[in-house]
């Protein structure tokens, strides 16, 4: 990374130390992409971490929390002669996505179908740099509590290491994570106070009609027009049933039933598959009884039946006020607050370190790596999507920041 380049991004000495191993941060993090695992299966990769972490000289690493996860501890130069029993968290994903990548790169997917499409492959590294400048500088009194974490991509690994006792056995104070974001311009750190990305719930409709021959539909109860009138329907929920201040997606994303095959066949069940998004736990509750009196009623009006199956997958995430403020300022410091957006617009994209920031305070950072003033190529989840290897240094120096201003700066 040029000189020009690196002044652009971050200044400060954290930053400075940590860009002088930005290459080997490159080679770890292109390794791992090549190397793709899904949740719960990331062996290679944690693997590797546990390599590097040693490497580094953290003071001792733990694995097996959620399957496949990893934490590492570093204690700080404070911590043996007062022997401070404050605690970070810091925590990056380590899974990749069920994607064929369509990338050309020397790194690009050793595994057909498996992929890091969403960066993940990044975070675990910025946190490895944060562990190593950690390791050797220690200029903090307390335990940096380096999470890396299995599963997110719909696996909940947050709430599999949580049921495994991550915050009994490392009871943190407050709780970090980032996320690289290719639609903010390269450098930027966005973060908000309260939501910061929506509760995740999958939905599935189950239309019961009665089936019949196409040529006699009067004979029949038909599925398929039931869940078309569904479709239409569902539309309305966020439209005319929530109040324009509040936030809320609800999107059908697949129908099945019938035959392709079969031209003249109305199938006795199709079914609907889709998701919904919100920001509050009040809002979600009046989508769902909606949903369910809606499908049921318009269903019932044909004589057909719907049963909806509502599921929460993942809670929204909710920086705490307090450490969101605090994270945007130490951002600033690294960056200059002409380049920290305080008030992020929120995402409607799910995230399951909801269910860290449920049992602590903390917050969720996202981070930018599109173009010098704008968006990316390639948004996440794209088969052609690549982490941006410049914003190594920076994420790992922002992770270490936090660490220090959290537990107070030691003089060496």
């Amino acid at each position: 990374m040029g000189a020009s380049l690196q002044s652009a991004l971050a200044r400060g000495t954290v930053f400075a130390r940590i860009a002088r191993f930005h290459p080997e941060l490159t080679a770890f993090r292109r390794d791992l992409h090549a190397h793709p695992e899904l949740g719960f299966e990331e062996v290679y990769t944690s693997g590797r971490v546990v390599e590097a972490l040693k490497v580094c000289g953290v003071d001792s690493i733990h694995t097996g929390l959620g399957k496949t996860g990893v934490v590492a501890l570093v204690h700080g130069a404070g911590h043996s002669a007062r022997q401070s029993g404050r605690m970070i968290g810091l925590r990056a994903d380590m899974d990749a996505l069920p994607l064929h990548e369509h990338n050309e790169c020397a790194w690009k997917s050793s595994r057909p179908g498996l992929m890091h499409g969403c960066g993940h492959d990044g975070h675990t590294t910025m946190l490895l740099g944060a562990a190593r400048y950690l390791a050797e500088t220690r200029r903090f009194d307390g335990t940096a509590v380096l999470i890396f974490q299995p599963g997110e991509e719909g696996f909940a690994g947050a709430r599999a290491m949580i049921e495994d006792g991550l915050f009994e056995r490392f009871p943190c104070e407050k709780v970090f994570a980032q996320h690289n974001s290719p639609e903010t311009p390269l450098g930027v750190i966005g973060i908000t106070p309260g939501p910061m990305q929506a509760a995740v719930d999958r939905i599935e409709i189950i239309v019961r009609g009665k089936g019949g021959h196409g040529a006699r539909p009067h004979q029949a109860v038909d599925p398929v027009l039931v869940a078309g009138h569904i479709i239409t329907a569902v539309q309305s929920v966020v439209a005319r049933n929530l109040s324009a201040f509040d936030q809320a997606v609800v999107s059908l994303c697949s129908m099945q039933g019938g035959h392709a095959g079969a031209m003249s066949v109305i199938p006795g069940e199709v079914t609907l598959v889709g998701t919904v998004r919100t920001y509050s736990e009040s809002v979600q509750d009046h989508v769902e009884d909606r949903l369910r009196q809606l499908c049921s009623g318009v269903a019932q009006g044909f004589g057909a039946s719907a049963e909806l199956v509502y599921e929460r997958v993942y809670p929204a995430t909710v920086n705490t006020v307090p450490e969101a403020n605090f994270a945007a300022d130490v951002a600033a410091q690294l960056v200059g607050d002409d380049r920290v957006w305080r008030n992020m617009t929120p995402s409607m994209g799910g995230e399951d370190f909801s269910f860290m920031l449920q049992v602590k305070p903390g917050a969720y950072i996202r981070i930018g790596q599109g173009l010098p003033h704008g968006p990316g190529p390639h948004p996440l989840h794209n088969s052609r999507y690549d982490f941006n290897d410049e914003i190594l240094p920076l994420g790992a120096a922002l992770h270490a920041s936090l660490v220090e201003q959290s537990l107070g700066l030691v003089q060496a």
